[in-house]
């Protein structure tokens, strides 16, 4: 279908349109263009992902207009097997995030939608962006409406948690424009060279920038990245951010926004600067094991259930940082698909957590206890989902984490067992401090009075989180369904990185135009 990703892009623009002629009084109404419209975009989406041949390793569905001529930056729009699975997450949770906001949400409605359907297209453009400065650009504007969804909508502290997050992602990001401006003006220094921006003419001549240039480029944009994912030490934003956004906030950020940073490490970093990633794949392995480990342990020891789920996203993301620094098919298939995995799972506590929340009004963990009495369909949901994230075997944790080890496991680029040692041991901790979790909240004697009147899940609520139950099922039993739609394009990264390793690059003499 012609221009089915522009469609896909800019249709939460029409529900925001709409929302101009809609009086803020009609709140309903609101609601459900904010819901119909991301229901729009998620069947979209279904149409490029059916649509989607897994076999092509070229981009699909491409579209490319002129932007700024003389520079040779265009709106250059396709999708490949790294993007297609983070494109349809994204509009399979963001509708969901808005169903889960029907009640929560009561103040300001009509710019929380708005807000919303903006953060979404800021999403997909940049998992759909193959201009460098076109993916600059929503990756800025999704910050925007993410900043105020946090600082109108969050907690106590959500003016602080919103600036903190601004900052940190807006530093990170004035280091990439930084060198992207640099790669264009490399290329116009090549004979017969000009100015571009264009990712695929970049990465027929970035990978042949002198060593210590790469190296420097390299640190810009995985610097960048790094914040985003959040990779130990730069995750400090995280635990603020999480617990002081809203439900649907916090569900979005886990989802969606993290993978923003592993995904620009693999279609950026590994690709443009092969030698750079060489260097450097032991520190940032050591650092993804540390988030593993280091996550996991603070975790531990929380005491309100959002922060507690908040640092388990360190730990998870830092198995997706080292299956993608370990280059091999098997680790990197394992970072794509759990990428998938936690935005499914962490996104489904993040709704349950807030379900007990507009309950009971409190996250304290100490406050809990006996729940599995009073809320026995509750309890049930929340018990599968932690499941998952612990990687239980059946369920999608377990296919991403074991793909994951294996792949570090036999990394040549790795060259040693130690990471993978270290890094199976957060899958225990992982165990520890779910299980200890769900121990106090669900089992034991109801301590609190106002425990004992808690109504168990409306039938809205378990629409909201059977969906992805299904998808926690299914990619557990058979993962081959999604695995293929990026195996392709997972096996011609690690084919670029082994012949780089060999010396095999392509001589930085000319660009095609």
């Amino acid at each position: 279908m012609n221009n089915i990703l522009t469609y896909t892009l800019f249709s939460p623009l029409v529900g925001i349109l709409l929302l101009l002629f809609i009086n803020k009084e009609k709140q309903n109404l609101i609601k459900y263009i904010g819901v119909g419209t991301s229901i729009v975009t998620f069947v979209l989406s279904l149409f490029v992902y059916f649509g989607f041949d897994a076999a092509n390793t070229q981009m699909q569905f491409v579209e490319q207009h002129p932007w700024i001529a003389g520079l040779d930056i265009s709106y250059f729009v396709g999708v490949d097997g790294l993007s297609i699975l983070l494109i349809v997450l994204t509009t399979f949770l963001t509708p969901i995030a808005l169903i889960a906001s029907w009640e929560s949400i009561t103040d300001r409605i009509k710019e929380y939608v708005a807000f919303m359907l903006l953060l979404e297209v800021g999403m997909l453009g940049v998992f759909l962006a193959v201009d460098l400065f076109l993916f600059y650009v929503f990756w800025e504007a999704m910050l925007i409406p993410m900043y105020f969804i946090i600082g109108i909508w969050g907690g106590k502290e959500r003016i602080y948690a919103a600036v903190k997050f601004f900052i940190f992602t807006m530093a990170g990001s004035l280091l990439m424009l930084i060198a992207i401006l640099w790669l264009g003006h490399y290329a116009s220094t090549l004979p017969g060279g000009y100015f571009t921006t264009n990712l695929i003419k970049l990465y027929a001549i970035a990978p042949s920038v002198p060593m210590g240039i790469q190296i420097w480029m390299f640190l810009a944009f995985t610097l960048s990245f790094a914040i985003k994912v959040p990779l130990f030490p730069l995750h400090t934003w995280l635990p603020d951010a999480h617990v002081q956004a809203p439900t649907a906030g916090s569900v979005i950020f886990a989802g969606v926004l993290l993978k923003m940073g592993t995904y620009g490490l693999l279609r950026f970093c590994l690709p443009l600067f092969p030698l750079a990633s060489f260097q450097f794949t032991p520190l940032l392995a050591t650092l993804a094991v540390i988030g593993i480990v280091y996550g996991a342990l603070v975790a531990m020891v929380q005491t309100d259930v959002k922060k507690l789920v908040a640092y388990s996203s360190v730990s998870h993301l830092g198995f997706v940082v080292l299956g993608i620094f370990s280059m091999t098919e098997e680790g990197v298939q394992g970072a794509v698909i759990q990428m998938i995995n936690h935005g499914l799972s962490t996104g489904a506590l993040f709704l349950l957590v807030g379900m007990i929340y507009d309950r009971r009004h409190t996250r304290e963990i100490s406050q809990f206890g006996g729940l599995a009495k009073v809320m026995p369909v509750f309890s049930t949901l929340f018990m599968i989902v932690t499941l998952s994230s612990i990687g239980l075997p059946g369920l999608n944790g377990f296919v991403g984490e074991f793909l994951i080890l294996l792949g570090s496991f036999n990394s040549p680029f790795l060259g040693s067992y130690v990471y993978t040692a270290f890094a199976a041991t957060g899958v225990i901790f992982s165990a520890v401090y779910m299980l200890w979790m769900v121990q106090r909240v669900f089992f034991g004697k109801v301590t609190h009075e106002e425990n004992r009147s808690l109504l168990d899940l409306t039938k809205r609520e378990i629409a909201i989180i059977l969906p992805i139950l299904l998808f926690i099922v299914w990619i557990g039993v058979y993962p081959s369904t999604f695995l293929k739609s990026s195996a392709a394009s997972t096996k011609q990264v690690v084919t670029q990185m082994q012949n780089a390793k060999n010396g095999n690059l392509t001589p930085a003499n000319t660009i095609v135009k």
